[in-house]
Order: structure tokens, then sequence, then C-alpha cells
């Protein structure tokens, strides 16, 4: 596929095959992000398990220290004072089988769907719809819950869906290129913490093959997978002079 020149031009600062330390990473993603709007920071990482078999697939939520960047769009299924709950909390649409009815002829206009149990008779027919889009309310990751006020505040606060895919890759959306680059830096951490402690008990040998920063319009990064835990923002030429002035 051929890419434009913007594209082109950031690419060439990044050096083919070479993995980064996180936070020489997310400095270079900062400079390769030139589009003309507030790109999404993606970060994607491909995992040592098998998902052929149930007990090796990832899916959990958790929140970004500093959130997407971005206004979530929350969809809800609730009636009588749980609809009411979920309106005061800030959804942005509430609705019984009214609201199932225009999702199944098609519209899809938010981020996350949220469903109290009472209505997954009517929402589970919505599978077609809301699945290949990774919108379907889950239990599992507390999308389909009595508490509804609870589920609409940490979505808005930032709390987030991940899941492996046919290839055993996570994608995850971590924040936007305007993020200052120590939020960035949070953000991927919490990330990659998450990413490890919901490792299977099944999975055996390396787990984290390889991690991926990219901007919407950015050429890819890869980031060090050994050094995963590094958070330091200092620049590599600070240390030098830290330690002449303490000779």
């Amino acid at each position: 596929m051929a890419h434009g020149k913007r594209y082109r031009k950031g690419s060439e600062k990044v050096q083919s095959g070479h993995a980064y330390p996180p936070a020489e990473a997310v400095t270079l993603l900062k400079e390769t992000a030139s589009a003309k709007f507030d790109e999404t920071v993606e970060l994607h990482v491909l995992l040592g398990v098998n998902v052929r078999h149930a007990e090796e697939q990832l899916r959990g939520t958790f929140a970004l220290p500093h959130g997407l960047g971005k206004d979530v769009t929350i969809a809800v299924f609730a009636q009588g004072q749980q609809a009411r709950d979920a309106e005061a909390a800030g959804a942005d649409f509430v609705g019984a089988e009214d609201l199932a009815k225009k999702v199944e002829e098609g519209w899809t206009d938010f981020d996350v769907a949220i469903a109290t149990p009472q209505m997954m008779g009517t929402v589970g027919k919505l599978g077609r719809v809301l699945g290949p889009q990774g919108k379907m309310p889950n239990p599992k990751v507390g999308t389909v819950t009595d508490e509804v006020e609870k589920a609409v505040s940490d979505s808005k606060a930032g709390k987030i869906e991940y899941r492996t895919d046919r290839q055993a890759i996570v994608h995850l959306a971590i924040g936007k290129a305007s993020f200052d680059e120590d939020k960035l830096l949070d953000n991927f951490g919490a990330a990659i913490d998450e990413i490890v402690r919901a490792k299977p008990a099944a999975s055996k040998g390396r787990y984290i093959h390889s991690c991926t920063l990219t901007s919407t319009m950015g050429p890819g990064i890869k980031v060090d997978s050994s050094k995963v835990g590094d958070r330091e923002l200092a620049a590599a030429s600070a240390e030098p002079a830290a330690e002449a002035a303490t000779a």
C-alpha cells in the first residue's frame, strides 16, 4: 500500500527493526504524529498464547490513569429506576425495546453498550450488529450489570475493554498524541501491567512477544518488551550529566 508524504517523512525517523525503550518510543511517537487532527495513540501487543484454547484467551477491562482523551459515548439498555440512574450518571442514550430496535436497524453511534441482566433477553438478539464491533454487553467485563450508574461512571472515566484477537494480539487505544509524554507513558504502563496481570495460567513460555506503538496516521514503533516496566522520562543525555555533577 502506498503511503503519503507525511507518513514517509515520519517513518524515516524510525529505525527499522529497532526496539526502543518505552520512554524513547513515546517521544518518537509524538514526533511522528503529524496529522492535522489529534491522532489516537494505539498499542498492539503480540502474546504467546494459543487463542484456540478458551483458557488462554484474554478479555477484561481496566482504567487508564489519564483516560483516552475523548468523550466516551454510552448507550444503556435499562428500564425504570435503573434507566433513570443511567441518565443521572451521564449516559448518552438510554432505552429498552425502543433502543434495541434502533440498533437492530443498524444504528451504532456509541462507544460502549451497557445492559441490565433483565434486558439481555432483548439485547442478546443484537449480537450480529454489536458483536463484530466489540460492543456487545458482557458480564465478564462489567457491561451487564444491575449497577448501571457505576458502569456508566467507570466508562466515562476512561475504563476500557480489551481482548485477544485471532492472531493473539491485543489492540488498545491508550490516549491522544497531544497528551504529555508522562501521561502517555503512564497509560502505556497501566496497559502493560494489566496484560501481565491477566496472563493465563495455561500460557507457557515467552508471554509478550512484541509491543508496537503507533498513532492513527503514523508509522509503527517497536517497543523493547524486555523494558516494558521502564517508565523513566529523563533523557539519556541527562545521566552522564548527573554522574559528572556527583563526581
